[in-house]
């Protein structure tokens, strides 16, 4: 029987062809010359090494996160799963771990993978990557817009000039092709099965289940969840695909797991 896992368990399976994982994460932060902190946001193609974004961004908030990889998206299409760590703007210290970056991933229908604190080898492509570009830390530019267009150069010469061991020496670009999941113009609503309790997430991060309030995200807020019964007799709470956590009826709030438990009645299993 196929059992789905929390997010984060891991271990994933291996990508098999481009846009099967996308790894994401912010380099350590620097300053230009001019005193303007810069927070590098990488995006590659876990198998492919092409490096698919080398942004200057300012800081690891989400509004700054979410035009960079709109703007990835609509040039490459959607990846199948997105690596993080635990850190923003990519996750957050809820029981569900979401932010309006997750939020967004999740309606496009991208899967999250999210390491295990504390193991970046887990990332490990990624990790080597940073190390790579290390150099241009120790060499800022004079301000933004250069640093920006450092980025740039280094990106077009990494994935299109620089022979890659793991890939037989050729360069990323020999072997990346663009997604053929488009990014849509709208986000599809969720699709939940009729037997599935739907409830819309309240202002207050909460939904109502059997006469009391249970507190899921306010990051969720005017989103609706599905809870269904599993073929053990537990109750779990998804969005989306996203598996949410579980229901902890004896103290009425939503709960984490360590171990997966059976798949939801008549819901397809989900693997993240």
């Amino acid at each position: 029987r196929r059992r789905w896992r929390a997010v984060g368990n891991g271990p994933w399976p291996e990508p098999a062809a481009p846009n099967a994982v996308w790894t994401v994460d912010h380099k350590g932060w620097f300053r230009t010359r001019d005193g303007w902190r810069c927070e590098p946001l990488t995006v590659m193609d876990a198998l492919s090494r092409y490096l698919l974004g080398l942004e200057a961004t300012g800081s690891t908030a989400d509004e700054e996160a979410w035009p960079v990889f709109e703007r990835l998206f609509e040039e490459n299409g959607l990846p199948d799963r997105i690596r993080s760590d635990n850190g923003p703007p990519f996750a957050s210290a809820g029981v569900t771990g979401l932010t309006p970056l997750a939020v967004r991933f999740i309606k496009l229908g991208i899967a999250l993978e999210r390491i295990q604190p504390g193991k970046p080898q887990q990332n490990g492509r990624h990790e080597r990557f940073h190390l790579t570009m290390l150099p241009m830390a120790d060499a800022p530019k004079a301000d933004k817009a250069a640093q920006a267009r450092a980025f740039e150069d280094f990106r077009r010469s990494y994935n299109e000039e620089r022979p890659h061991e793991a890939l037989g020496m050729d360069t990323p670009a020999q072997h990346y092709r663009p997604s053929t999941r488009p990014m849509p113009k709208t986000a599809p609503e969720p699709d939940y099965p009729t037997e599935a309790a739907v409830r819309g997430v309240r202002q207050n991060g909460a939904v109502k289940w059997r006469g009391t309030e249970i507190y899921v995200s306010a990051t969720l807020a005017g989103e609706p969840i599905a809870i269904e019964e599993t073929e053990d007799g537990e109750w779990t709470m998804r969005f989306h695909t996203h598996p949410l956590g579980f229901i902890d009826e004896k103290h009425m709030k939503l709960v984490r797991r360590s171990a997966a438990p059976s798949r939801p009645l008549g819901a397809a299993a989900t693997a993240s």
